[in-house]
């Protein structure tokens, strides 16, 4: 995003507050570092439940909001990190009984393996979408949301050899409320700091 988009869309934050270093090179490494840290620390919030592979997790929240403070190429590098993470086997994916690169072929690995296109489409369109407001926030959210739902039940489809619908039972329709709680709340945190943001940015110019 150009310096003159910024200032034109106050609400959209900065991928990288003025205190980091001024490389961009620098300041991307570490706002993908800080990244797959939310995504790891996220995905182990987590709650098994009985009548699905799929368990629920903060991890879809800590996804659209990356999407909506990071630029797309920024956002898409996180997620690709994240994953290659869990594939060297470091304990960044949600916690069961499986070793971590499994989750890359299990039950909800389509919903891993669509996180980096997700969040690349939620930056795009929050990016695209003007004015940025907590509702372009939240529909440039839920576009994402869509991606990772889809893949995640077609995957789980496969994987256990069951018709699309049954996958959308299990993968999605028990989800759909929480996660749109989650579509919310990233609109509203990213709302939020713009909001603080440009406060603090009026007063210093006052």
């Amino acid at each position: 995003m150009s310096q003159a988009q910024s200032q034109t869309n106050p609400a959209v934050p900065h991928a990288s507050p003025s205190w980091l270093p001024a490389s961009r090179l620098t300041r991307a490494v570490l706002a993908v570092l800080a990244g797959t840290a939310l995504l790891a620390v996220s995905a182990h919030v987590a709650v098994p439940l009985f009548f699905t592979p799929v368990p629920f997790t903060l991890q879809p929240m800590a996804v659209l909001l990356l999407g909506l403070l990071l630029e797309p190429g920024i956002a898409f590098a996180t997620l690709v990190a994240y994953l290659v993470e869990g594939a060297c086997g470091l304990p960044v994916f949600a916690p069961t009984a499986d070793v971590s690169v499994f989750h890359l072929m299990g039950p909800s690995a389509g919903f891993l393996w669509a996180y980096p296109f997700a969040v690349f489409l939620v930056s795009k369109l929050y990016r695209t979408f003007r004015p940025a407001t907590f509702t372009t926030a939240a529909l440039s959210a839920a576009a994402g949301a869509v991606v990772y739902f889809i893949c995640g039940a077609s995957w789980l489809a496969v994987f256990a050899h069951q018709p699309m619908s049954i996958a959308l039972k299990l993968a999605v329709w028990p989800f759909l409320a929480g996660d749109a709680l989650k579509i919310v709340l990233a609109a509203a945190i990213v709302t939020g700091i713009a909001r603080i943001r440009n406060r603090h940015n009026a007063e210093s110019g006052a």
